[in-house]
């Protein structure tokens, strides 16, 4: 397995996995272009391989200043309960620290607090979601 911090990846294989991670269609890459969004958005991503498929991807937006965010943290199924994600977060977390970032944030569902917290050492704190 192959962890790499701006690791190579093109859109349709983001989508793919964004499909099989989140239970949704499929994106054509005129509808959701990866590289373009986290080229104009993000502080950097993070890829996982198992050869030449991409099994894990998370992007890691930012505020510019000392805030990073988690956002689309992806696993295909056939690599769960490997410890890919658990290696997506650290070399998210490793990136951010290196760009000057004193935060890394998450959002996620109930069901993801035992890997978020206990496995990936966040703590928990209040926040907010609106639904627009």
């Amino acid at each position: 397995m192959e962890i790499r911090w701006r690791g190579p990846f093109t859109s349709s294989e983001a989508n793919l996995l964004h499909a099989e991670a989140f239970g949704t269609r499929v994106f054509g890459d005129t509808e959701w272009n990866w590289r373009d969004q986290v080229a104009a958005h993000s502080l950097g991503w993070v890829t996982a391989r198992s050869g030449e498929d991409l099994v894990g991807f998370v992007n890691v937006v930012w505020d510019g200043e000392v805030h990073a965010w988690l956002q689309d943290v992806m696993v295909a199924a056939a690599s769960r309960h490997q410890g890919v994600g658990r290696r997506l977060v650290d070399a998210a977390r490793d990136g951010a620290r290196a760009a000057g970032c004193d935060w890394l944030h998450v959002d996620f569902s109930d069901e993801l607090t035992p890997f978020y917290l206990d496995t990936c050492g966040f703590r928990p704190t209040r926040a907010g979601l609106m639904a627009l």
